[in-house]
């Protein structure tokens, strides 16, 4: 039977979120209670839908429970109950590869994990070893199958949501990967794949100049490749690159570079407002959105379709959609 807080996605137009069940309320932990995270419910909430998972309690484990905890022994590392010596590794493996399977089904956007889990953590999870040691060098179970079967799905833990610049990123990643997504679901072809690369530009080069350049030749030689082969790398590729965090110094080179199709058209006064405008963003003074509210009012008046194309400028990638989550 399925338990009855497991998620449902309630519209047909908001991006789907798969998330640990206890970081919604649901009672599911091994103690009885819940990780509820106001943030998450409150916020993200209204923007997302939620398909909510508990590996343990779906593969079978009652509330209340035993606690587990990732182990190292001879035969390499294992899921297990301390107290009673059960292991439960081949159980939850078996669960989590079918449970994958059904997400990548579901077309989720992203994944938010609970901190931590040896069933959910994503980095740095508790690993106990021979002699009472523990290191933080292990990935949960669940996690790690869902991250190998879906490796460019934008996923991250709920404490790094606490930091603005990785709740950016994260946020930015979803949108990117749902709108690549749409691409791949189309009956897409080389030029579709050189107007979607040529749409991120300004994104790719925030992130990583070199990404971009990479990206291009991958691009230019979509000719001499499979279609599933050139779907794989450009997709790879692509979200690798949009999980290096941005930094203000590249933003503010993206901007000065948008700023450039201007420099035959603008009068000497509003040039010199535009560039003053990036510098005050490079030096923190303003926000990102100052500068390309600019830009956008330049581009519209001159009626720059390059520039009104780009995501990073007026796309659901660009600052304003971003903002709204703070």
């Amino acid at each position: 039977m399925r338990p009855e807080w497991r998620g449902r996605v309630k519209s047909a137009t908001r991006i789907r979120i798969g998330i640990s069940a206890c970081l919604l309320g649901c009672k599911v932990r091994y103690d009885g209670g819940d990780k509820k995270d106001p943030f998450i419910e409150r916020v993200l909430g209204k923007h997302f839908d939620w398909v909510a998972v508990c590996p343990e309690t779906e593969a079978g484990m009652a509330v209340p429970r035993e606690p587990i905890r990732l182990e190292r022994v001879e035969a390499g590392i294992r899921l297990v109950g301390p107290g009673s010596g059960t292991d439960y590794t081949d159980e939850m493996r078996a669960f989590a590869r079918k449970r994958v399977a059904e997400l990548a089904r579901e077309k989720l956007g992203g994944f938010i994990f609970k901190a931590d889990s040896p069933s959910c953590g994503v980095r740095r999870v508790r690993l106990h070893q021979d002699k009472g040691r523990v290191s933080r060098s292990a990935t949960g179970v669940f996690a790690e199958e869902l991250m190998n079967r879906l490796p460019g799905l934008p996923v991250e833990e709920e404490g790094r949501l606490a930091n603005p610049d990785l709740l950016a990123n994260w946020i930015e990643r979803v949108f990117a990967y749902d709108d690549i997504g749409s691409l791949w679901g189309s009956r897409w072809n080389a030029r579709d794949l050189i107007a979607f690369h040529t749409r991120y530009k300004l994104v790719l080069m925030a992130h990583s100049p070199a990404a971009y350049s990479r990206l291009g030749r991958i691009v230019g030689a979509a000719a001499s490749m499979r279609r599933d082969e050139l779907r794989a790398r450009y997709e790879a590729e692509f979200m690798a690159a949009l999980s290096r965090i941005a930094t203000p110094g590249r933003h503010a080179n993206v901007l000065q570079h948008a700023a450039g199709y201007f420099k035959r058209d603008l009068d000497e006064a509003s040039r010199k407002d535009l560039l003053q405008s990036v510098e005050d963003y490079r030096r923190g003074e303003v926000q990102r959105i100052v500068p390309v509210t600019l830009i956008l009012h330049h581009a519209r008046r001159l009626k720059l379709d390059y520039l009104l194309g780009q995501e990073y400028l007026c796309g659901s990638a660009g600052p304003g959609p971003v903002f709204r989550y703070f």
